[in-house]
């Protein structure tokens, strides 16, 4: 006689509604135990667009949208694609600037017994590829926080092998990019930026987590993108919330302002988020 699978190896069961509060538990579990284990001590979470390729990419994308716009001149097809193109190679500059980035605070903060501002990203392409690159680059552990998604996230593939994590769950993921947070460094996105953005800030404003140094990466993009003085003008949000940010332009300016902010050249236990 066939015996049932015990309620742990019955895989339909366990993608039940019914254990979707356990789906959610083991989700968090695995991370947790998992960064515990590779001593994990803080991070500092990086995010961006994940369509702005490396400078040599974007420039090869130009060239040869610029070669389809002359081929076919009125196309406004063609137009299209030309200035996206621009657009996409002048931030390509970004991604050095993050790749630098995430070097320089890799190379100044692991140790073998501990390892603190690990250099923490979404683990797709663009400019969470530029942070794990940077990291790799200086032989320093960073992670990737994958997301399960109808077209799939490919884990780019300078993510510390065993520190590549694939979500189901967005609310999972986004507490596992601020359980250990000590800074977060946000260069220029859609979407899925710009909520995680404005989730940290709200997160800040309202205090349910401790403040941390939120550098925004480009301020002629995010000054266009968001007029933050007609919301303090209208009353929407207090003057002083503009201080929860801090533009930069460099690599060195964003750490010379982590390390500032924190008081020293390494910041303190991670952040613990108020039940």
């Amino acid at each position: 006689m066939n015996l049932p699978r015990k309620a742990y190896e019955d895989v339909a069961f366990l993608k039940s509604d019914a254990c979707r509060a356990q789906r959610l538990e083991l989700e968090f579990l695995k991370a947790d135990v998992t960064m515990r284990a590779q001593n994990i001590k803080s991070t500092i979470v990086l995010f961006g667009s994940a369509r702005v390729p490396d400078p040599t990419t974007a420039q090869a994308r130009l060239q040869e949208a610029a070669q389809l716009a002359a081929a076919r001149p009125g196309d406004p097809a063609a137009a299209t694609g030309l200035r996206r193109a621009q657009t996409l190679a002048e931030l390509s500059g970004y991604y050095t600037v993050a790749r630098d980035f995430a070097a320089l605070v890799s190379r100044c903060s692991q140790t073998i017994e501990a390892c603190h501002f690990v250099i923490t990203t979404g683990g797709g392409g663009g400019f969470m590829e530029a942070g794990n690159r940077g990291a790799a680059e200086v032989g320093a552990k960073s992670i990737g926080l994958n997301i399960s998604l109808p077209h799939e996230q490919e884990p780019n593939r300078f993510i510390t092998p065993e520190l590549i994590f694939q979500f189901h769950y967005f609310s999972i993921r986004k507490l596992h990019f601020l359980l250990r947070a000590r800074g977060l460094c946000v260069f220029p996105g859609g979407f899925g930026t710009l909520d995680e953005l404005f989730e940290v800030l709200t997160l800040i404003q309202t205090r349910k987590i401790r403040p941390i140094p939120v550098v925004l990466f480009g301020r002629a993009f995010w000054e266009k993108l968001i007029n933050w003085e007609f919301l303090a003008d209208q009353g929407l949000i207090n003057p002083d919330d503009q201080r929860i940010f801090r533009y930069c332009e460099t690599a060195h300016e964003a750490w010379e302002y982590i390390c500032s902010f924190w008081g020293s050249e390494r910041a303190p236990e991670a952040t613990v988020i108020n039940a």
